[in-house]
């Protein structure tokens, strides 16, 4: 573990990526960063996987990934995760002291077009990006303060998790969730507010 921490450090460091003081990543994962995007990781960052503290992950190489030179994703201070994968089209903000789940899948992109004429083009940009990942739908994600987010949740496009929320294992977020409330299922619906209010 004291290997990866290590060779992690170098890698996020020669990728582009910045990272604040005490990141500790105790594990494989795939880093991919388009030239010109974003990835910016706060202070006392943990990453985990099941060879590394948590059984609850299924030892699934997780991800960081940014498609296009205009993704970004944003991780604040104090933040865990086990297995997860991060993969942004637009961008995805993670905040402070936010608590990930064993193998979540965030992404704020269908990554695909719905449109199978496209689906089956090869056809790419200038910039030589495939025409059916830029025709998908995208929209940013925020995951505010103090979330916790159960193991194995998907997370999709457009949605928002208000501060203090916790998701339930196994939810499937498609549409926002307010602030101090637990919330769980397929599609994620609130459960209770905490504290009654």
């Amino acid at each position: 573990m004291i290997y990866y921490i290590r060779f992690n450090r170098l890698k996020f460091w020669a990728n582009g990526v910045r990272f604040g003081a005490n990141m500790r990543v105790y594990s494989k994962m795939y880093l991919s960063m388009v030239s010109g995007s974003k990835i910016t990781i706060g202070d006392n960052f943990v990453y985990t996987h099941g060879d590394a503290f948590n059984p609850l992950c299924r030892n699934i190489r997780g991800c960081i990934y940014t498609a296009y030179p205009h993704s970004s994703i944003t991780i604040g201070n104090d933040t865990g995760m086990s297995s997860a994968c991060l993969r942004a089209s637009t961008s995805i903000t993670v905040g402070n002291h936010v608590n990930i789940g064993g193998d979540c899948i965030i992404m704020d992109t269908d990554a695909h077009s719905l449109d199978y004429m496209i689906r089956r083009s090869r056809e790419k940009d200038a910039d030589g990006f495939g025409v059916d990942g830029l025709s998908a739908v995208t929209a940013p994600i925020v995951i505010e303060d103090d979330v916790l987010i159960g193991a194995r949740c998907i997370i999709l496009k457009g949605v928002t998790i208000g501060a203090r929320s916790i998701i339930g294992s196994g939810s499937v977020v498609v549409k926002s969730i307010p602030a101090d409330c637990i919330a769980a299922g397929n599609p994620c619906k609130i459960i209770r507010y905490i504290n009654g209010k």
